[in-house]
């Protein structure tokens, strides 16, 4: 039976093969170029070890834990490109990681493009209603956008360090191994990713669908998603509107990255003017004398005083924000990621928080605070006080293409991590492949289609909102928990950015609590969490970690005798447990 090997393994070994060649230029004659050793500031030093038996260069899984990022480890110098033995270069087709068409500005656009997408126009309600005053309200908000910020910076040190597509996938891979990774990897491509956008698409056709059969724009509960009694439209519309939204942006993310991007453009730029445009309405109402007496007794009377409707006040505000990480997910892409990364994130954080508190507090202005405790739609009932039914219908519009905006966003963002799992070799190869063509990753925007249509027509979104919260921030946690980890094992790397130590520290906490939060407000979902993440250990066993037979403590059961050759017998895996062997 000839023996083949993982074809992963192989794009591992190409690059592998390379730093041999770029290390023996520096240094001929040290040793026998077939056990190379390779060093370099920005990632741990790489040991390697190769067959010398069976000739075939074979690396393991294991023995590149840390540093093996999917053939693209040493993607950091271009000189080296050429001879990087990348699949789609040997196709013609130029990888991601090499085409660098991102700038600031589209940077701008997929952090600002996510975070603002149908949070800002229905969040309130939730803060304002658990935080009970406006002026706690505001100071609610306040803090979840320092929050994330704190976030985003802990993400702007690793992705200059480490300057690689895939995001949260990358950074645990480097900091912790691919366990870890794959993990991510097998939660996020397969309910945190794809849920989330389904959400974002129901929302975007619920809205298609005020403006299609409702006659009057007062909020019965648009964002009770999985409810078909509150709904404008028929449930069967709004799935059809939302396969349709996740289609289209699926074809303009197919069709080239530049369409994307600059799609990106024009739906930032609407998403700022809309908040501009509430905030100044806002003031012109004020200065009328027109506005409502939310101010009169005092900015912060009545505010709660009991600390568990903050916190769920600030788990809203928290998920208005949510999106912070994305650009970190396309890093490689960027054109000079190591100074435009953190230039990007701390341009975008205080824009959003600027905008959402200055729309927060114009909701004050023109709402009276029962409204806005009651209503999910707070833009839409903003806008028909103000201008009557056209205002509803324009607001309308605005919140329906900022839902759009971002699902394009998420679009683009989500579908390089499952492209960086078909490299890394936790899906099969294909999906990690580029169209060269169109020098997109089509094959993993189509499965990301896929599964995102799927959780649209399954249409139970409750619980995965418990979902998300829990994985979610766990993953978060682990990340940022990495920067200190980082900061204590590997001092010499290479940090363009570097973040104060309080700032990972800050974060964590917060995390810690939000997690605590999700398990004892929904233990039984919270169980749910923990099993689906676990069950993606035998996965990663089969699919990229040598086979189940490798699991601990019960690999054994998965170890069927075979003959080897020479007479002697052995279990299948050990040392050979990355070949494929094939009759």
């Amino acid at each position: 039976m000839p023996i083949e090997q993982n074809p992963t393994l192989r794009q591992q070994r190409d690059s592998f093969e390379l730093a041999s060649l770029v290390s023996s230029s520096s240094g001929a004659g040290d040793g026998d170029s077939r056990s190379p050793r390779v060093s370099s500031d920005r990632l741990s030093n790489l040991d390697y070890e190769i067959d010398d038996e069976t000739h075939n260069h074979q690396i393991s899984f294991d023995s590149v834990r840390r540093e093996s990022y999917s053939g693209s480890l040493f993607d950091y110098g271009d000189q080296l490109f050429p001879l990087a033995a990348s699949a789609e270069a040997r196709d013609g087709a130029l990888p991601l990681e090499k085409q660098k068409r991102l700038g600031i500005l589209n940077g701008l656009g997929i952090v600002i493009g996510v975070q603002i997408g149908s949070g800002i126009f229905s969040s309130p309600s939730q803060v304002d209603a658990q935080a009970g005053s406006p002026g706690a309200s505001l100071l609610v908000w306040l803090i979840a956008g320092l929050l994330a910020w704190t976030g985003a910076a802990s993400y702007a040190e690793l992705g200059t360090a480490i300057p690689l597509n895939g995001g949260t996938q990358a950074y645990l891979h480097h900091i912790f191994g691919p366990l870890p990774a794959f993990l991510f990897a097998w939660t996020a491509v397969t309910v945190l990713k794809p849920g989330s956008m389904a959400i974002i698409a129901i929302v975007f056709a619920e809205y298609i669908g005020r403006l299609v059969f409702s006659e009057s724009a007062h909020d019965v509960a648009t964002e009770t998603i999985s409810t078909s009694e509150n709904l404008y439209s028929p449930l069967w519309f709004n799935k059809l509107i939302a396969v349709a939204g996740i289609l289209v942006v699926t074809i303009i993310n197919a069709i080239s990255t530049k369409l994307s991007t600059r799609t990106g453009d024009v739906f930032l730029f609407l998403k700022i003017s809309s908040l501009i445009a509430i905030t100044v309405i806002g003031l012109v109402v004020l200065i009328l004398g027109k506005g409502t007496d939310n101010f009169s007794g005092g900015w912060f009377a009545g505010s709660s005083s009991s600390l568990g409707n903050y916190a769920i006040a600030l788990y809203a505000g928290l998920w208005a924000f949510d999106g912070w990480d994305n650009l970190n997910y396309v890093a490689a892409e960027m054109k000079n990621p190591t100074t435009d990364l953190p230039l990007v994130i701390h341009l975008a954080m205080p824009i959003v928080i600027f905008c959402y508190l200055a729309a927060n507090l114009a909701y004050y202005v023109v709402l009276q605070s029962s409204e806005l405790t009651k209503s999910s739609t707070i833009a839409l009932a903003f806008g028909e006080r103000v201008f009557g039914r056209f205002g509803a219908i324009v607001f309308t519009v605005f919140v329906a293409l900022s839902c759009f905006g971002a699902l394009n966003a998420t679009t683009f963002t989500s579908a390089r991590l499952v492209y960086v799992s078909g490299k890394d070799g936790f899906l099969p190869t294909r999906f990690g492949k580029v169209n060269k063509r169109t020098d997109t990753p089509i094959n993993a925007l189509l499965l990301q289609a896929a599964v995102t249509i799927a959780f649209i027509l399954a249409g139970e979104f409750k619980s995965l909102m418990t979902f998300y919260g829990v994985a979610g921030y766990l993953f978060y946690f682990l990340t940022v928990l990495g920067v200190i980890v980082l900061r204590v094992r590997e001092p010499q790397l290479e940090r363009p950015y570097k973040t104060f130590i309080l700032t990972p520290i800050m974060f964590c906490c917060v995390a810690l609590f939000l997690i605590s939060r999700g398990i004892f407000s929904a233990t039984l979902e919270a169980s749910f969490v923990a099993i689906f993440v676990l069950a993606g250990v035998p996965v990663y066993y089969w699919r990229a970690g040598g086979g189940l037979h490798e699991m601990p403590l019960v690999g054994r059961l998965f170890r069927p005798k075979m003959k080897l050759g020479d007479n002697a017998t052995g279990y299948i895996g050990g040392n050979g447990s990355n070949l494929r062997i094939r009759s």
